[in-house]
């Protein structure tokens, strides 16, 4: 039986933990090669190390994609590598949650830079490979709070509210093209994400909301973007919104 994936290539970036290991190893599983890009250098070649492992394809890239530079670095080594690309998941990203009268304005632009500036530059030097093959998928990781601003928020949400403005804006430039777009709007997942936080009651709401239900795993999230990305090419999913079922909102 032909695995979902079977000679397409995706690029994962974040992929060094969470969301983005967990896809990067779903990926190769339907029989992608991956191509893996974050910027902690043994936690990388751990991910790839257990996809070769378990007969899969695996390149991996250290980059630090806010920088335009190594960003355009991952998509044209990955281009070279392997001759084309299928699809791109934006998954880098972090959050610093508090109120905005006592908030850090450099957490503010470093959300920016890796949330929205990043998921735009690997888009921006995708683009082009893409039309030029007549097809492609661009997966971007946004949020719940993309869609639902709360306070102690306000930062977060407006990277997240600018990912879905920014994915559909895209998508309604390059359909035309047989360029495909989808936007994954988990909730409470349990990751890494919360160990960024500066803010001590920030982290205190946040690490109480999650304890109160069975938040997801990165498993769950990363199933639901090898859903969107094994549908019939004349199929795009533009959006999955996924919470814990015990989420409110």
């Amino acid at each position: 039986m032909v695995s979902k994936l079977e000679g397409k290539v995706a690029i994962i970036t974040g992929a060094s933990s969470g969301i983005g290991e967990a896809t990067a190893i779903a990926l190769a599983a339907e029989g992608a090669k991956v191509v893996i890009a974050a910027r902690r250098v043994e936690r990388l070649e751990a991910v790839a190390k257990q996809i070769i492992d378990h007969g899969g394809q695996a390149l991996s890239i250290v980059s630090d994609i806010t920088d335009e530079a190594q960003a355009k670095n991952v998509i044209q080594k990955a281009h070279a590598e392997f001759g084309h690309i299928d699809i791109l998941v934006n998954n880098a990203g972090i959050s610093f949650p508090g109120r905005i009268e006592n908030a850090d304005p450099s957490n503010w632009r470093k959300m920016i830079d890796i949330n929205v500036l990043a998921l735009m530059y690997t888009t921006h030097i995708a683009l082009p490979i893409f039309k030029a093959q007549k097809s492609g998928h661009i997966v971007n990781i946004s949020s719940v709070a993309g869609r639902i601003a709360r306070a102690g928020m306000a930062g977060y949400n407006v990277t997240k509210w600018g990912v879905n403005a920014f994915s559909e804006a895209l998508r309604q430039e390059v359909y035309q093209d047989n360029i495909r777009v989808t936007i994954i709007e988990p909730g409470l997942v349990e990751t890494e994400i919360d160990q960024h936080i500066t803010d001590v009651v920030a982290k205190q709401e946040i690490e109480a909301r999650r304890k109160a239900i069975t938040p997801l795993q990165s498993e769950d999230i990363a199933a639901a973007i090898v859903y969107a990305v094994s549908q019939p090419q004349h199929v795009n999913v533009n959006e999955i919104l996924i919470r814990p079922t015990q989420q409110d909102r």
